[in-house]
């Protein structure tokens, strides 16, 4: 496997802990499995998260290309967008966000970030202005002699899905420590680029435990084709001779609600349990559906309480201050 080798500028402070969530566990009543959580909210840059292991690999292939801009796209609140931005302003380039206001443009939260770390940033009203901008973006910054380096949503390419290829290396070392071997793997899943990585790297690294996405944009069988075709795009990147399918990349969307970046109550109610037992803070978008469905799964007897679980956390705590005081 060429993961070694992949050209890296390190930017997250690795390993991240992996901590059992004992206050959350009692909580939730006997019946409740070993709930561990691996803290990618604490990956270290610019308030953290998951995009940042990506990030490590991006920004390499991105100053091996001679960049010297990043370019990428989200929504106002994108947690991805924020990071890129760091990383960008960390290697002495420049930084261009296309940004979609479907849910507000108020300069708060990761937004506010954006703005401090330098970043130019451009809104637009939805998600197809967006597309569209993205299209011709690269042509306008090289026709004004930029060299620009332009990064899809979520960082979701094989390049940045070797960052959780790697991950799961780092955690299955952890896990061997912990003399655990859980049985799922949660975590929130969107462009699917955390999912691939997850999925070559369990086979690589013959994890013990389901990998397990739960879905935070409808619909879900677009999300599990391109988790299929991203994670045979990145086996191929790292000479993984493995073929995926559809029955590889599981997706639950039960705890989507209405739409992306839209609020549920059983998120709101994960978000409140997380902070008021462990003192940890999960978001709105990302985080808090996914540990939505765990609370929902060890409440129903899903899981059984003789094993362990891990709830990957992804970060996104900028965005709890553009949401304010309707989480409360």
């Amino acid at each position: 496997m060429r993961l070694a080798t992949l050209p890296r500028y390190p930017l997250a402070t690795l390993p991240t802990p992996l901590q059992r969530a004992r206050n959350l566990e009692k909580a939730l009543g006997p019946l409740t499995p070993r709930i561990y959580l691996k803290r990618d909210d604490l990956t270290g840059l610019a308030f953290g998260g998951n995009k940042a292991r990506k990030l490590e690999y991006l920004l390499a292939d991105a100053l091996a290309n001679e960049a010297t801009t990043l370019v990428t796209e989200g929504a106002v609140q994108s947690n991805h967008a924020r990071i890129t931005a760091a990383a960008a302003a960390i290697a002495g380039l420049r930084s261009v966000l296309v940004l979609d206001a479907r849910h507000g443009s108020e300069v708060a939260g990761n937004l506010f970030l954006d703005h401090l770390l330098g970043a130019e940033v451009r809104i637009v009203s939805d998600k197809a202005t967006r597309t569209a901008l993205m299209a011709s973006i690269g042509d306008e910054l090289r026709a004004a002699g930029e060299r620009p380096y332009v990064i899809p949503t979520g960082g979701s390419v094989p390049i940045g899905a070797a960052g959780y290829v790697a991950m799961v290396a780092e955690l299955v070392a952890q896990l061997v420590s912990a003399g655990e071997a859980p049985s799922r793997l949660y975590f929130p899943t969107g462009s699917l680029g955390t999912q691939a990585g997850l999925v070559v790297g369990a086979r690589a690294f013959s994890a013990p435990f389901a990998v397990y996405g739960v879905a935070v944009e409808h619909p879900v069988e677009k999300l599990i084709a391109d988790g299929v075709a991203l994670a045979n795009g990145t086996a191929a990147l790292l000479g993984i001779e493995q073929c995926f399918n559809a029955t590889e990349i599981t997706i639950d969307g039960a705890f989507i609600g209405a739409a992306y970046g839209v609020p549920t109550e059983a998120g709101i109610e994960a978000i409140r349990l997380l902070a008021r037992t462990e003192a940890i803070f999960l978001d709105p978008v990302y985080s808090g559906k996914a540990m939505a469905a765990l609370i929902s799964h060890a409440r129903a007897g899903e899981l059984d309480p003789n094993e362990a679980v891990v709830f990957l956390h992804t970060g996104g705590g900028p965005s709890l201050f553009a949401a304010g005081t309707t989480l409360l």
